[in-house]
């Protein structure tokens, strides 16, 4: 095998030295979903979002009367989005002091492999759903500062174990890829002045079969007075109308 040679002079004398062909497999800064189009998207919605559906008031009238709350339905009704709106509006109007956000790192049926960076960075393909929502609210150049100085939270499932937030607006995304035991462990974290919502749709989940827990902790509380259970449904799905009538065959 070949090798290149450069010539070098170093205190008088000419020296080879052979350089390598070995280089780094990334060049650049690795992938930020907040880099992309940043004029485009420093827009800041100051106005409330408007219900679509019967559910999906009763999922935001749910957010703003009940500590928890759990968002059950298909996909495209609103869920997430519904839920980080609510967090921005709580934030503010300094109802809370930070917004925290969890969603497990599961892969949709493909392995993607290690993945470089540092943990947020490792953490950023799946939460650019989350991403998304927040710099539609808030304008791109706000969640920028709110992620630096600590105001909103990418916190791992693995690592919420033994927290307790209080005075946090707390969104678990993606609730169907959770086991019943880390649905238990993350809704325990609840502290002071705090609200907690979780989303899911139970037909999704990327778990074997059986080992979801969003259904069974969505049923059991169903029996609390002071929890809110919202089942949203095909009709309240706000995507395209092909995808409710895709959902109802497949």
């Amino acid at each position: 095998m070949s090798r290149k040679v450069r010539r070098v002079r170093n205190k008088g004398e000419n020296t080879n030295i052979h350089t390598s062909n070995i280089r780094p497999l990334y060049r650049e800064k690795s992938w930020d979903p907040l880099q992309e189009n940043e004029e485009i998207r420093l827009i800041k919605y100051t106005r409330k979002i408007k219900p679509q559906s019967v559910n999906q008031q009763n999922l935001m009238d749910s957010i703003d009367n009940y500590n928890v709350v759990l968002a059950v339905g298909p996909a495209g009704t609103g869920k997430t989005y519904v839920a980080i709106a609510k967090a921005v509006e709580a934030l503010e109007q300094g109802q809370v002091s930070r917004i925290i956000l969890s969603r497990p790192a599961v892969e949709a049926g493909e392995n993607l492999g290690f993945l470089p960076g540092a943990l947020d960075e490792k953490l950023a393909p799946y939460l650019r759903p989350l991403y998304d929502c927040l710099s539609d609210r808030m304008g791109l150049r706000n969640l920028k500062k709110y992620l630096h100085d600590g105001t909103i939270e990418i916190a791992p499932i693995a690592y919420m174990r033994g927290r307790t937030l209080n005075n946090a607006y707390v969104v678990v995304d993606e609730a169907q890829n959770c086991t019943y035991g880390q649905l238990k462990m993350l809704l325990t974290r609840l502290g002071w002045q705090s609200t907690m919502v979780l989303t899911g749709d139970p037909d999704q989940s990327d778990l074997l079969n059986g080992i979801s827990g969003l259904n069974d902790m969505a049923s059991r509380l169903e029996a609390l007075e002071d929890v809110a259970v919202v089942h949203l449904e095909d009709v309240d799905i706000v995507r395209h109308p092909l995808v409710a009538a895709m959902l109802s065959v497949i």
